[in-house]
């Protein structure tokens, strides 16, 4: 053994090309995640739903004309049998939808969407937190999601419960204040408008949080820059079930 040479050197030397092999695999699977062209696309692997491989005005157009087929109480027909057996082993959604947990208010029916279909996270409120914008980070970067609808509606209980609270200065019960401080800001833009504080309220809470989402790195807003991601608002209406977007 030559001397000052680690009892240990000629090991490290046989495992470093590995960890290095390792690392190199890890940069080229999230840059090929975030949309770069690092693999060839006939290396990909092929997608369980290949209509869902839309482009983002694509994807909105065909969500819309889903809400259109809800509204007019048109069924699907879908074959669960025969659609499970496909995503068992991956899934490619065509639209990611931020909702409330409001059980009147259920994407998949909304938008007369299959499985596989839509990625939906459901939260009274609807609004971005860590938990929710990691969700729709996966969406994006692994799932290639090409659009991203934060859905309010009328008739909110968080909305509701936020005005009250603001009103009266006092903290609701157990953690419902959370979502109180996460949608105050849009009560309290609200009031500054001549109009209904609950539906304005709605209304700003929903563009607050695509705000958010357009303006967050380094996913999402790097996809709106790049045009491979759109992010856009809706209020469902309850009594006739349809989603009006926001401009």
């Amino acid at each position: 053994m030559l001397a000052g040479r680690s009892p240990n050197m000629s090991y490290l030397t046989k495992i470093a090309p590995s960890r290095r092999s390792l690392l190199m695999f890890a940069g080229s699977a999230v840059c090929l995640r975030l949309g770069n062209n690092i693999v060839d696309a006939k290396q990909a692997k092929p997608q369980p739903k290949p209509d869902n491989l839309l482009s983002p005005d694509a994807a909105l157009k065909r969500l819309m004309k889903g809400n259109d087929r809800y509204v007019q109480g048109a069924s699907r027909g879908d074959d669960f049998k025969r659609e499970r057996p496909v995503l068992v082993d991956g899934q490619n959604p065509y639209a990611a939808v931020l909702s409330c947990a409001d059980s009147r208010v259920a994407p998949e029916l909304v938008f007369a969407s299959g499985l596989g279909d839509l990625f939906v996270c459901r939260l009274a409120g609807n609004f971005v937190n860590d938990d929710t914008l990691a969700s729709m980070e996966y969406a994006v970067a692994v799932l290639n999601t090409p659009l991203i609808l934060v859905l309010g509606h009328d008739h909110c209980g968080a909305i509701d419960a936020t005005i009250k609270s603001l009103h009266d200065d006092k903290p609701p019960p157990g953690h419902i204040s959370s979502l109180v401080a996460a949608l105050a800001p849009a009560v309290k833009a609200s009031r500054q408008s001549t109009g209904n504080t609950f539906a304005e309220a709605t209304r700003q809470n929903v563009i607050d949080n695509i705000n958010k989402l357009k303006s967050t790195g380094p996913i999402l807003n790097a996809a709106v820059e790049q045009n491979r991601l759109k992010v856009v608002g809706g209020l469902y209406r309850l009594d006739t079930g349809r989603v009006d977007l926001l401009s």
